[in-house]
């Protein structure tokens, strides 16, 4: 089964302005929640403090693989050995499944520790060899994106900056480390840059900051070593402008945040394509959405061009919800409102950032709900011919 992900990454780099998007589903919580990562039940009550199982988790990532609406499928290496190893879910998908390949210590959110207030320090619970076939050493290493791989030849590496010289000296000599074995064993990667999590000094403009250190961390990394594309906060249209203008052949990615409303999300897809981005990942808010395979099918729209608009996208999702009979988390109009949200896992640490109106889109549209209109109803009819 030939993979979207390799498909669109060839395309992309033959013609950077092509309008090919990667979108991905970011289902790897457990490194950073703990109990709590799987979201809420639906049977949720604040009292009770009532959480999905694991095994719900792992429900919500089949259903949302067959789908066949994402490039990309981001797990744990335990659910990655589950899924795709011992269930082979991938291997009449085009959807590529990826493993954390590490979790440092600012994503290490238990109840009542005090880790992602401290500055980021460098850890890997997952090994290359356990991502790839679920032993502590794989038979002989494959071509990097070869099919024969039983889990997944492709991992997500972070790190976090906290302009400190020994930090961030320490973070990218574990990065170098981990380049050298995966490139070893044929192990591709996606880069993801957080912002700094305990900054050691002033950041006064995070997105220049998180671009410079981008572009010096990977001026030494040749072909072989480089990740295939990144994972950052958007910043908005400057620092994304700048990023792609310097490189454009460093396929730029932007990360989900917090969950906010249904238009921070489909706003910031957008805004962020418009800009240079052609991926974006989305965890938080797919996993926390009313109605996933819905939620993901508008974000899909929106990454093709199909719906450009993400008023009308937030409209056309209420009134698929309401199709199928769910209930909506909030009405319309407040739906349609932008929010202020935490780019990063733990929030409270200098990391928020808002959704932008998009340019060329009334800001009354973005929190006054409109009655129905042609645009609106093109999009639900294109949804209905997906639920049949």
């Amino acid at each position: 089964m030939r993979k979207t992900l390799d498909e669109k990454l060839a395309r992309i780099h033959a013609d950077p302005s092509c309008g090919d998007f990667i979108l991905a589903d970011a289902k790897d919580p457990d490194l950073a929640y703990g109990i709590a990562s799987p979201g809420k039940s639906p049977e949720h009550y604040a009292s009770e403090g009532r959480y999905r199982t694991l095994a719900e988790l792992r429900d919500l990532i089949r259903e949302n693989v067959k789908t066949g609406l994402l490039d990309i499928m981001l797990m744990s290496a335990s659910t990655n050995e589950v899924l795709a190893i011992h269930e082979g879910l991938f291997r009449d998908s085009a959807c590529t499944p990826a493993a954390r390949a590490n979790d440092t210590t600012d994503i290490w959110l238990a109840q009542g520790g005090q880790y992602k207030d401290q500055p980021s320090q460098p850890f890997r619970s997952a090994t290359i060899d356990h991502i790839m076939c679920g032993k502590v050493d794989c038979p002989a290493p494959p071509e990097a994106g070869s099919s024969g791989v039983p889990g997944a030849d492709l991992g997500l590496y972070s790190m976090t900056f906290n302009n400190d010289v020994d930090l961030d000296r320490e973070a990218l000599q574990r990065y170098g480390e981990f380049r050298a074995e995966a490139e070893r064993k044929g192990f591709r990667h996606f880069l993801e840059v957080f912002n700094p999590n305990a900054a050691q000094a002033p950041v006064p403009d995070l997105g220049r900051y998180l671009n410079d250190m981008i572009a010096r961390a990977l001026g030494g990394v040749v072909g072989k070593g480089r990740p295939i594309f990144l994972k950052i906060p958007y910043h908005g249209p400057a620092a994304m402008e700048q990023l792609v203008s310097y490189d454009p052949h460093l396929v730029s990615g932007i990360l989900g945040g917090s969950s906010g409303t249904t238009f921070d999300a489909f706003a910031q897809l957008a805004e962020a394509k418009r800009y240079g981005a052609r991926a974006a990942l989305y965890g938080r808010m797919i996993n926390n959405s009313e109605h996933q395979p819905t939620f993901i099918q508008h974000l899909r729209w929106l990454a093709d061009g199909q719906v450009t608009d993400p008023a009308e996208a937030v409209r056309s999702y209420h009134g698929a919800l309401q199709g199928l009979g769910v209930r909506a988390i909030r009405s319309l109009e407040d739906d349609l409102k932008s929010s202020k949200r935490d780019a990063a896992y733990g929030g409270g640490s200098g990391t928020v950032m808002s959704t932008v109106v998009p340019a060329g889109m009334p800001a009354s549209s973005a929190s006054t709900p409109a009655q129905s209109s042609d645009k609106v109803a093109a999009s639900l009819a294109r949804w209905e011919r997906v639920l049949g």
